[in-house]
């Protein structure tokens, strides 16, 4: 039985091909497309594969714009950005258009194992969990859609965004380190850094805050990690 569907974005073809082996040989179907093009195409398919890896520099489309495109149709599909590119702005980019996560090339197999099994995890708790929809300021949170409106603004809220929340609201207000946010969601305390923690919060508070710059609820907690104010 499939751990479930898996779809390779990415021009190298020894790269897919290696992918490939490794990702079947753990359990998953994998698909596979040379060019931002047909992999947006393929993303957008009924049904939708669970997972996408995306490489950044592609033909075609590049994946910054397929990444875009995707959430901008809805898609709450969990997409793990591969990259050569080292500058950490193009990590950031990547994050902010809603990808959930990025390796750095060249990567370990075991690194790219483990993460597509923490999106995949992280996301089916999250379809199992009975929280729907919760109210933080004047935001009005949908867990269930994965949606956050503030007035007639309605954003996507994309899978390690909802995975903070839920785990903010867990700590009732009390404080949440950053390493614990990375052991609970993530699992990989060894992979990602703590500044992945901040760039989902980044983006948390411009979903959520009237002024992103001076939080009421999203609030750090110098020296520890973060708490939530309802």
């Amino acid at each position: 039985m499939s751990r479930g569907r898996i779809l390779i974005v990415e021009d190298e073809a020894d790269v897919r091909a290696g992918l490939r082996t490794v990702l079947e040989t753990e359990g998953f179907t994998v698909e596979e497309a040379a060019d931002g093009d047909s992999g947006l195409a393929r993303a957008l398919a009924t049904p939708p594969p669970d997972l996408m890896l995306l490489d950044l520099m592609i033909p075609r489309r590049d994946g910054f714009e397929v990444c875009r495109e995707l959430r901008a149709r809805g898609s709450k599909m969990p997409v793990l950005i591969l990259t050569a590119r080292a500058a950490e702005v193009d990590k950031v980019l990547g994050l902010e258009l809603g990808a959930d996560d990025y390796v750095t090339k060249p990567f370990s197999v075991r690194e790219i194992v483990a993460r597509v099994r923490a999106l995949l995890r992280r996301l089916g708790d999250s379809a199992s969990d009975p929280t729907s929809s919760l109210r933080i300021g004047d935001a009005e949170i949908d867990l269930e859609r994965a949606r956050i409106r503030r007035g007639e603004q309605e954003e996507p809220l994309f899978h390690y965004e909802r995975e903070i929340l839920r785990l903010l609201l867990r700590a009732q207000g009390s404080p949440v380190t950053r390493h614990e946010i990375l052991n609970e969601i993530w699992g990989l305390d060894s992979f990602p850094t703590t500044r992945t923690v901040d760039f989902h919060v980044c983006n948390l508070r411009k979903k959520i805050e009237p002024d992103a710059a001076a939080p009421r609820h999203l609030l750090t907690v110098h020296g520890v990690g973060y708490r939530l104010v309802t």
